[in-house]
């Protein structure tokens, strides 16, 4: 591959270090796909993405196996299961907390108000999306799981007006 062919237009040249799998745009285009419906079947899938139902299938597998695709889930909405207000929560740890780190994920983690953790760089520790009956659902998942902490040195909530599903990332 010549140095002028390795800069297309809308991709990022790639550096030696990079160990990402190569994907080609049947790849991408298959990823497209599952990200707009997971639930398709590898018949429409391949017909989508015009390749044979077999080759589908094997490209499929192969991307789950290296770890490209890391699972098909159910996008539930939490207020149709009661739970209508949703928030995220800033959470900082105490400095003398850091080797406690993993135990907070594990911890928190289980609690069921909390449908996704983010770790982070920079002034905070973590993101908490959250999602909870009311305002004083989510006062009591603050207070009993945060504030009451030790480990935690602080917190900031905000709500949640909507949520929207952004553009895959391919």
């Amino acid at each position: 591959m010549s140095e002028e062919s390795s800069h297309l237009p809308g991709r990022v040249p790639r550096s030696p270090k990079d160990v990402r799998p190569d994907l080609d745009d049947v790849d991408r285009r298959i990823l497209l796909a599952l990200h707009a419906d997971a639930r398709i079947s590898n018949s429409a899938l391949a017909e989508a993405v015009g390749i044979a139902a077999s080759t589908c299938h094997g490209r499929v597998r192969r991307l789950q196996e290296i770890g490209v695709i890391r699972g098909f889930y159910t996008d539930i909405d939490p207020a149709a299961v009661g739970l209508s207000l949703q928030a995220m929560i800033s959470v900082s740890l105490q400095s003398n907390a850091r080797g406690k780190i993993r135990n907070f994920i594990a911890h928190i983690r289980t609690r069921p108000q909390v449908m996704d953790v983010y770790f982070l760089a920079g002034g905070d520790d973590f993101i908490l999306h959250v999602a909870a009956r009311d305002t004083e659902d989510l006062r009591a998942f603050v207070v009993e799981n945060l504030n009451a902490d030790a480990d935690v040195a602080g917190t900031q909530t905000s709500l949640i007006f909507e949520h929207l599903r952004g553009a895959s990332p391919l």
